[in-house]
């Protein structure tokens, strides 16, 4: 599997780098079309200030980056679910299909908006991957368990000395009557 995921990465990575790299040089060719996602971004971050050069700039900076640093694998996770949050509003305004009048071209919008979908999927599989090992979720959830030498012994004396009385004393209910 470590032979796929260094072989999957550069591919999966490769669009965001070029296309970065690519809006870098040109910012005017992608701005238009961001003009109406760069609103709302704005407002949430003061420092666009509504421009789109500025915003595709930015974008293009960060999807570089970001696809660098999933190509190397280095930070793979962090990078790919930067490149799907860079992606959907880049999709959104790039390909809005739904507004086009011309079939052909509505086409085109419509399957370069299904591709762009198509890398959000990958790019959230490749956030999820734990390289085999197990999620944080899992060893945080089971550290408890062997977290104390006596958690894993039944009966009223493990269940005291982990500190759960009211086990212990449902444990113990059971013995007081043989008493």
């Amino acid at each position: 599997m470590a032979i796929l995921r260094k072989l999957a990465r550069p591919l999966l990575a490769s669009p965001f780098v070029t296309g970065g790299l690519r809006t870098l040089r040109r910012p005017e060719a992608v701005a238009e079309r961001a003009r109406p996602v760069a609103g709302p971004i704005a407002e949430r971050i003061p420092a666009l200030a509504g421009d789109p050069v500025t915003l595709v700039r930015v974008t293009g900076a960060v999807q570089a980056g970001a696809g660098l640093l999933l190509a190397t694998g280095r930070a793979p996770r962090l990078a790919a679910l930067t490149l799907a949050a860079t992606l959907v509003p880049s999709t959104v305004a790039g390909h809005a299909f739904w507004t086009m009048e011309d079939p052909q071209e509505r086409a085109r919008h419509r399957a370069a908006f299904l591709k762009d979908l198509a890398l959000v999927g990958g790019l959230l599989i490749a956030a999820a991957d734990t390289h085999g090992k197990p999620s944080l979720a899992y060893r945080s959830r089971h550290a408890l368990d062997h977290a104390h030498p006596l958690r894993a012994v039944s009966g009223p004396v493990a269940a005291a000395a982990t500190g759960t009385a009211a086990r212990a004393k449902a444990a113990a209910q059971p013995l007081v009557g043989k008493l």
